[in-house]
């Protein structure tokens, strides 16, 4: 008998950065929330992965996980740092010639930790716990 994540695992990952890329997009385009250089780095791991995903559902293909694994393994980091830059004071580089948007700034502060990298790591995070536990066939 197949466990949860073993049975819809895929399908959950491709619902989780699908929401995630429509999330930022959101922030971006709606919101018009100027994304900052960590935030661009963070898009480039997370947008692929919802290609690469949706194309492993209707496939079915359950051997994504060696493509996907590292973009969410290398994005989480990237989210965790960005993160550390926002909320430790003193972690961020000082910058004072920097160009665009500052990577400290927080655009949302929900309940006082929940901000944009956050989010982000949040779903880098359950995409790879969700792929770890996808087995092959």
């Amino acid at each position: 008998m197949k466990s949860f994540h073993e049975k819809y695992g895929l399908y959950l990952a491709w619902l989780v950065s699908l929401t995630a890329t429509l999330g930022s997009l959101y922030f971006s385009e709606i919101r018009e929330f100027v994304p900052c250089e960590l935030c661009w780095i963070q898009r480039i791991f997370m947008y692929p992965l919802t290609i690469i995903l949706g194309i492993a559902v209707f496939t079915d293909d359950r051997t994504v996980r060696k493509y996907v694994l590292p973009l969410t393994i290398i994005g989480g980091f990237v989210s965790l740092y960005h993160y550390l830059v926002q909320k430790v004071p003193g972690f961020a580089e000082i910058q004072p010639c920097a160009q665009g948007v500052p990577c400290s700034g927080q655009y949302i502060n929900w309940l006082g930790f929940i901000t944009i990298p956050f989010l982000a790591l949040t779903a880098f995070t359950f995409i790879t716990i969700l792929m770890w536990n996808v087995k092959k066939r």
